[in-house]
């Protein structure tokens, strides 16, 4: 009996790669596939998967919100999320959120049938990096971790600054999440609280370079 894998992205070749790699495998099929998040809870409880490979690029409604909505629609099912956000901020988000893996997308060809496989048998993926990172934050207050500023921003909020790094107006980013203008302004103001930015220039300049920086990581 094959394990059925649903894929999530909002790119139609990367979903046929995925496609690619999943169905070669003799113990696996792709059992269905969604462009987005609103897509993708339609089609989930029909498709019936073992696991849901997702992809949280912030393309409107999805990032670490689209598996939250998943864990809602089935509690517990098996998510593997794949990126090309820096694991060191996003994994642990993402494992909060009910993910069960997380693999970069410059290291899918090598690495997701091997995370797909491990998840099945009731295991988590991460690399080997972050599992030490993450291990070590509860292994009690004697190991220290560095961290970074932006450990301080909810998951929301961190999706407002990276879609300010992306060019998006306050309008845009309200559209793009559902949520009012104001909304936006009150998620702005917090994150200049956090960050320690007083100006509205440098916290674009600040969006800007982070979404830069995670393009080259």
């Amino acid at each position: 009996m094959k394990h059925k894998i649903f894929v999530v992205d909002d790119h139609p070749i990367m979903r046929k790669g995925y496609a690619t790699l999943i169905n070669r495998e003799p113990d696996l099929t792709v059992c269905g596939e969604a462009e987005g998040t609103l897509d993708a809870l339609e089609a989930v409880p029909a498709a019936a998967p073992d696991l849901v490979v997702v992809d949280i690029s912030l393309v409107g409604m999805n990032g670490i919100e689209r598996i939250k909505r998943l864990q809602d629609l089935q509690p517990g099912l098996p998510v593997l999320v794949v990126s090309t956000h820096n694991e060191s901020l996003y994994a642990d988000r993402a494992l909060r959120a009910g993910a069960r893996g997380y693999v970069m997308k410059n290291e899918v060809d090598r690495t997701v049938i091997e995370a797909i496989n491990k998840i099945l048998r009731g295991g988590f993926y991460l690399s080997e990096k972050m599992s030490t990172k993450i291990l070590l934050q509860y292994a009690g207050s004697n190991f220290k971790t560095e961290g970074t500023p932006f450990d301080q921003l909810s998951d929301r909020e961190l999706e407002v600054f990276e879609m300010l790094g992306g060019g998006l107006s306050t309008r845009g980013i309200a559209e793009a999440l559902l949520i009012s203008p104001k909304t936006v302004e009150s998620h702005r103001g917090r994150i200049k609280r956090k960050l320690g930015i007083e100006s509205t220039a440098e916290l674009l300049q600040q969006a800007v370079h982070w979404v830069q920086s995670e393009e080259t990581a």
